[in-house]
């Protein structure tokens, strides 16, 4: 629904490195299951 394709590996390492990236994805992951 949110166009987003990432595996458990690439969020993982998204999360570690990039925590404030990795909150926008999920964020708009949210909103995109929410509608």
């Amino acid at each position: 629904k949110a166009g987003i394709d990432l595996d458990r590996k690439v969020l993982s390492d998204l999360a570690v490195s990039e925590p404030l990236s990795f909150k926008s994805l999920v964020e708009q992951a949210q909103t995109a299951l929410s509608k």
